[in-house]
């Protein structure tokens, strides 16, 4: 079975940087589109970054110039750094993946979510 799982959330002060890691593990075909959401209380889940196979990223213009998506296709990883957190970037953060495993077609595939808390 596929498998996705994120680390690296946690509680930060304003200004200071954390990095998340997304492992795609499993019997795994290929994997497309990689990408990091959010979901603050209340509000809407909303994609933040993603990059294809290829390496195109794009960001939601809150990310822009603060945040970094990059992938590791060997490892089948993803990872967010996120530098200059301000307390609106606090939000569970979810990867993304869309997966092909050996035996099935395409399909998308949810991380557990990891916290992000930006305190002031």
């Amino acid at each position: 079975q596929v498998r996705l799982v994120e680390s690296g959330g946690g509680l930060v002060q304003v200004g200071e940087s954390l990095r998340l890691s997304c492992a795609a593990s499993g019997r795994i075909f290929s994997v497309n589109t990689m990408a990091w959401y959010r979901q603050a209380p209340g509000k809407q889940r909303e994609l933040v970054a993603s990059i294809t196979s290829g390496g195109t990223v794009n960001y939601a213009d809150s990310a822009k110039g603060r945040f970094t998506i990059s992938r590791d296709n060997a490892r089948n990883m993803a990872y967010l750094q996120m530098n200059s957190l301000k307390p609106e970037d606090t939000a569970v953060y979810y990867c993304n993946a869309l997966i092909k495993d050996v035996s099935g077609p395409t399909r998308s595939y949810w991380a557990q979510g990891t916290q992000v808390t930006v305190s002031s």
